[in-house]
């Protein structure tokens, strides 16, 4: 049932018609798509992931990204991977729940109600992680939905 409440499409970071990256989150992670061009091994990439920046390119070569993280991640478990050609960057959030607006800092950043509807799915994740049994992949909030870290003392370190 978990599935049900996943990101249901990619947001895009697009700069000067370009799409620099797309991403999507869930309760524990950020991920970051970014298609990469064709013909470079994967050996000539690099992606250093600090917990409150990112670096990204080909080895050799100005990078291509180079900006701070909206918010810290847990370093010891976020990681990246290249499967045909997209670059997978995947960062552990140090506060689980927490809602981003954008991985990086000051781009891409959702609109208020577009973080509003990533709140409210975060939300009914939790829900979900923290009662199996049931299914809330219809469920819906009237009003304001409360922070999915912090709701009734905040996520348990399951």
């Amino acid at each position: 049932m978990a599935e049900k409440l996943a990101p249901e499409k990619r947001h895009s970071f697009v700069h000067n018609g370009q799409t620099v990256f797309e991403w999507d989150q869930t309760l524990d992670e950020v991920n970051m798509y970014i298609n990469l061009p064709p013909n470079v091994q994967a050996k000539q990439f690099y992606c250093k992931i600090q917990s409150k920046h990112v670096e990204l390119g080909i080895k050799g070569n100005p990078p291509y990204l180079n900006h701070d993280l909206t918010c810290p991640v847990k370093t010891d478990s976020s990681f990246w991977t290249k499967e045909d050609d997209v670059m997978h960057i995947t960062l552990t959030k140090r506060d689980k729940g927490q809602t981003w607006a954008s991985p990086i800092v000051g781009e891409g950043q959702l609109d208020p109600y577009a973080t509003d509807i990533e709140q409210k799915r975060l939300m009914l994740q939790r829900f979900q992680e923290e009662n199996p049994g049931f299914d809330f992949s219809q469920a819906q909030f009237t009003g304001n939905c409360p922070d999915p870290r912090t709701f009734m003392g905040g996520i348990g370190s399951g």
